[in-house]
């Protein structure tokens, strides 16, 4: 895995990316949570993430493989266009 692949707004390494998203108000990001979980169950991949008020700050990895792997920037990317 290279730093190339990570997508732009994504910060991180071969351990894990993070984004944070920022939204109007709490029921902005808690409905782009609500579309981030759909996506993460179609992938059957999951973030780990943490919302505050109209915060939401979300790290990939794949625990499985002890790090980043394709399935971490492909639900990255998916989550991009949702923004």
């Amino acid at each position: 895995m290279t730093y190339m692949e990570i997508p732009e707004g994504w910060s991180g390494g071969a351990d894990a990316i993070t984004r944070q998203f920022k939204f109007e108000n709490f029921s902005q990001a808690w409905g782009f949570m609500t579309r981030v979980a759909l996506l993460a169950e179609a992938a059957n991949h999951h973030p780990d993430w943490r919302n505050v008020w109209n915060r939401v700050d979300i790290r990939l990895t794949t625990h499985d493989a002890g790090g980043l792997t394709q399935k971490d920037i492909d639900l990255a990317r998916a989550i991009d266009k949702l923004t």
